[in-house]
């Protein structure tokens, strides 16, 4: 019998160490649990290089937003079979965990496990790569068919949500076809400018990495903030990612010289 191999998410003991209890009753089913985000993305790393990778992570949507961060807890959730946060560790919440396991596992699906319909979150999470949204009060029986839904390539929300999530998605292509339009109007120097915004860099830093005068380069960031419409770099960055623009690679070589793209 294939079994599938689950890792459950949240920062609230009890509710992770029941549903891991009634997961882990089914025949066909392998559950561990991790108390905060990078307890997961720790097990996760762990399991792939053991050549025994999961399959679906159960996500707390509120991951990271309890009073008490399991971080700071030595002890809970560790056992058998569980990861527990170390003391001082980053919180990372529940959708960006969903993204974080998208870009490096993307063969594992993700669930998200929420107390209340949101639409924008769950919008957001499938946005950011989970296969589906789910009350934390479901059955169990539901959960179990969720999870083997996913494994299939199904899409699981709750039938009250649906018209919420179809309405922020069709919104949020419509900001991204506006957000692309815009981007495309800068000339390939201005968007090389755009990228190292995005990745944080300033005037100084972007003059020396495309070899140019921070004079210039303030011409180009002016010019970008003008073309985009927007008022600051922060919003530049915001739009930037909204048409899909990602940062420069700063671990890879200058990818200009001379003010030639290289």
């Amino acid at each position: 019998m294939a079994r599938i191999r689950v890792l459950v998410v949240d920062d609230h003991r009890i509710f992770a160490e029941s549903l891991a209890a009634a997961l882990a009753a089914e025949q066909d089913v392998d559950v561990s649990a991790a108390g905060s985000g990078p307890a997961a993305l720790r097990a996760l790393e762990r399991a792939a290089g053991e050549g025994r990778r999961f399959d679906v992570l159960l996500i707390d949507a509120d991951l990271g937003a309890a009073a008490t961060d399991v971080a700071q807890v030595p002890g809970q959730l560790r056992g058998p079979g569980q990861e527990g946060g170390g003391p001082g560790e980053g919180v990372v919440d529940g959708i960006s965990l969903v993204a974080g396991v998208r870009s490096g596992q993307p063969a594992v699906r993700t669930v998200v496990l929420a107390e209340r319909d949101d639409p924008r979150r769950a919008a957001a999470a499938l946005q950011a790569g989970a296969s589906g949204w789910v009350a934390k009060d479901c059955s169990l029986s539901r959960l179990l068919s969720v999870i083997r839904g996913v494994l299939r390539d199904e899409t699981h929300l709750p039938p009250a949500l649906l018209t919420g999530v179809l309405r922020e998605l069709t919104a949020a292509r419509k900001h991204r076809t506006e957000s692309e339009r815009l981007v495309e109007s800068l000339t390939p120097r201005e968007r090389e400018v755009l990228r190292c915004m995005v990745a944080g860099l300033g005037r100084k830093a972007v003059a020396e990495r495309l070899y140019l005068s921070p004079h210039t380069v303030r011409t180009h960031m002016q010019n970008v903030l003008g073309k985009l419409g927007v008022h600051s770099t922060l919003a530049a960055v915001a739009l930037a990612r909204r048409a899909g623009v990602g940062p420069v690679d700063l671990a890879g070589d200058v990818v200009e010289r001379g003010g030639q793209l290289a």
